[in-house]
This record gives structure tokens, C-alpha cells and sequence, in this order.
């Protein structure tokens, strides 16, 4: 089963961290490592040459790219021994060379890889149209969950019980949203963690005052649909369920993406759960527009789960 398969059984046996052994794939890779140990998974660690930056250069010049990147992943491999993080863990690293996304889809598939990690270096308007995002591409399109550890969350992996950790799992009520609410439980019942449950109502559906403007009436309003959707969130959960991990209701108004994030920075999450489902079209989901998902990877303090359905 997935990392995040099913709400009482969590199994993990292999975990996929995709690097571009840049400076910033640091934090993804010390994430993946402590989750392997933790889980017990064999660590499978992949760099992919694209051919794309060498297409001026030809042939030789992509020759020389893989040689480089071969002996940068062999290095990396004997600093990790040297320093014991790999010490009592099944691993395997590898290296190919292909479209990006294209060759770690296959090494999802051949391995039967439980979780992707991948980290982003956070691009967005123009450098991220000529650059493109290959953690975006992955967490669309991966059929594991994938992890992304983005440029402002923290460096160390927070997997082991410490009863002190705080996960965020924000819903709109979809059929994707919901499908992930096993996971953000499974997770918080495993680690101990305190799960905060957050509804974001936008902007175009705060209560308004026809005719007049009444700023206690409106402020009124918006406590009597605060409450409201509060007891929705409520009901997601079975007593017995709401009774073992007493989770935290938040309900915010404004747009998605910056209300979860700054509802992340007020808790001090650790790891954001999200729910997604792929589209018949590209660049849809059901759950979170992919925009506002991508802005939660690249803005949000820690990693970010997706759980596609």
C-alpha cells in the first residue's frame, strides 16, 4: 500500500527522492532519508539528464553532461556512506538520461515506488514558463503520493512520534479533497501529530450586505457562516474518529491559497495534505486549482503531501 494508502493501515516499502543535485536538493533528500529509515523503505535516489540544455552542443556535449552527473551522483553517494546517513538502509541510486518526467514516471512504475520526493526551487511567472517546474509535473501526474519540499521549508525530516507536531489538511469539500482526509488521519494518528482541519470560503462568496453597508452586520453574517461550515468540517469525521485525534476547525475567508498559508505559519504546520484529482484536461483538478496548489508548494514552511485520486 501507499505511504498514504488507508486510514489504519500505513505501509511504506520504497521511496522515490528525485534530485537534481543542486544546492537545493538538500532538503528534499534529508526528508527522504528520514522517511526511509522511519518506514523501513528501501531508498531508491534518481537523477535524469535532460538532453534539452545540451541541444546546442550535441552529442559530445551531452556525453560529457552524463559523465559529469554520473560522478556528482557517485560522489554524493560516498559523502552519504561516509557520513552513516545511509547506514542500515536499502538503497539504490540511479541515473538516466530523457525527458525529466518521463524517466522518473518509468522508474515509479518499474520499482512500484510508495512515495515521490521532490523539492522546487519555487518559480513562478515568466522564469517558471521558460524553466517549467518539474516538481509540478510530478505531483500531477505521479500515481503515488508525492512529497514537495519547497525553498522555504525547513531542512530536517519530522517523521518520528514526538506527540508534538502539527499536520494541515485544508478541503473544499470535493470528492479529491475528501478522498485525502484517510490520509492526513492516518498520518496523524501514526506520528501523534495534532491535525488541523481548514475550509477557505473566497472572496465571492462572503456574506454581503445588499443595498447598505453595515460593518457589524456583515461581521455577524460572516460568524453566523463561519459557524455553518465549522459544523460541515465537524461532520466530516466520525465521532469516535473526532473523540481519538480531537482535530482543530478552521474556517478563514479570502482567497485559498494565501489563507492556507498563513493558517499554516499561525500553527506552525509541519506537513500540508492535499487532495488532488487529475482532469480529462490538463492543467485541471478538482480539488485545488493546480495554480493555487503549485502556490501552496512554493510559499508554504514545510513539505507539502499530495494525494492524487
Amino acid at each position: 500500500m501507499s505511504f498514504v494508502g488507508s486510514a489504519l493501515d500505513l505501509r511504506l516499502k520504497s521511496v522515490l527522492l528525485a534530485t537534481d543535485l543542486a544546492p537545493a536538493s538538500v532538503k528534499p533528500l534529508h526528508h527522504a532519508l528520514a522517511i526511509a529509515r522511519h518506514y523501513r523503505a528501501k531508498l531508491y535516489v534518481a537523477h535524469v539528464v535532460s538532453p534539452i540544455p545540451y541541444l546546442m552542443a550535441g552529442p559530445e556535449g551531452l556525453e560529457l553532461g552524463c559523465e559529469g552527473a554520473s560522478q556528482n551522483l557517485q560522489t554524493l553517494e560516498r559523502e552519504l556512506i561516509h557520513d552513516g546517513s545511509l547506514d542500515g538502509l536499502d538503497r539504490e541510486f540511479i541515473m538516466r538520461r530523457g525527458g525529466v518526467w518521463e524517466e522518473l514516471q518509468e522508474i515509479t512504475f518499474q520499482k512500484q515506488i510508495d512515495l515521490v520526493v521532490v523539492g522546487t526551487h519555487g518559480r513562478r511567472g515568466i522564469e517558471k514558463l521558460l524553466l517549467g517546474s518539474v516538481a509540478e509535473q510530478v505531483f500531477r501526474h505521479a500515481a503515488c503520493p508525492v512529497l514537495t519540499v519547497g525553498p522555504h521549508s525547513y531542512l530536517e525530516g519530522r517523521v518520528e512520534w514526538t506527540g508534538t507536531q502539527t499536520y494541515l489538511f485544508p478541503t473544499d469539500f470535493g470528492e479529491a479533497s475528501l478522498g485525502a482526509l484517510p490520509s492526513a488521519v492516518s498520518l496523524a494518528k501514526r506520528i501523534k501529530a495534532k491535525l488541523i482541519v481548514v475550509h477557505v470560503v473566497p472572496a465571492v462568496h462572503i456574506p454581503q450586505i445588499p443595498g447598505w453597508y453595515n460593518a457589524s452586520e456583515v461581521i455577524s453574517r460572516q460568524e453566523n457562516a463561519r459557524t455553518a461550515w465549522a459544523r460541515r468540517l465537524e461532520q466530516l469525521l466520525p465521532p469516535d474518529e473526532q473523540r481519538l485525534i480531537d482535530p482543530e476547525l478552521v474556517v478563514r475567508f479570502g482567497a485559498p491559497s494565501e489563507k492556507i498559508l498563513q493558517v499554516a505559519l499561525e500553527k506552525r504546520a509541519d506537513l500540508i495534505v492535499l487532495g488532488l484529482r487529475c482532469s480529462s484536461l490538463p492543467g485541471t483538478i478538482s480539488h485545488i486549482p493546480w495554480a493555487t496548489a503549485y502556490e501552496i508548494v512554493c510559499g508554504a514552511g514545510c513539505p507539502v503531501l499530495t494525494v492524487r485520486r
